[in-house]
């Protein structure tokens, strides 16, 4: 994707996501949080979770000690505004409980 004011599709995010999960699972999980979003505000609450779900599981592999080691890298993915801190909180309070 290289226009960066348009909005991406979920099929073009999904493709970046899976080119992602083998070269740079932080990147993945940035766009896994987009697409949770992206699901979200689409009315598709299911798929939102799953994505939010995925974006949970990839952090678990990456420390979260210090602001520094939850602060994205990028402003946003596909058009959708990341936050500037990813972590289980901030997936919690924006998609609710996963258990």
């Amino acid at each position: 994707m290289t226009n960066p004011t348009r909005v991406a599709s979920a099929a073009e995010l999904e493709s970046v996501f899976q080119q992602e999960l083998a070269t740079d699972r932080w990147a993945a999980a940035e766009t896994a949080f987009a697409l949770a979003i992206q699901s979200r505000d689409a009315g598709d609450w299911d798929k939102s979770r799953e994505w939010a779900r995925q974006c949970l599981t990839l952090l678990a592999g990456f420390p979260s000690d210090t602001e520094g080691d939850v602060a994205t890298k990028r402003v946003s993915v596909g058009g959708v505004l990341l936050p500037n801190y990813l972590h289980e909180g901030v997936l919690r309070d924006r998609f609710g409980d996963f258990d």
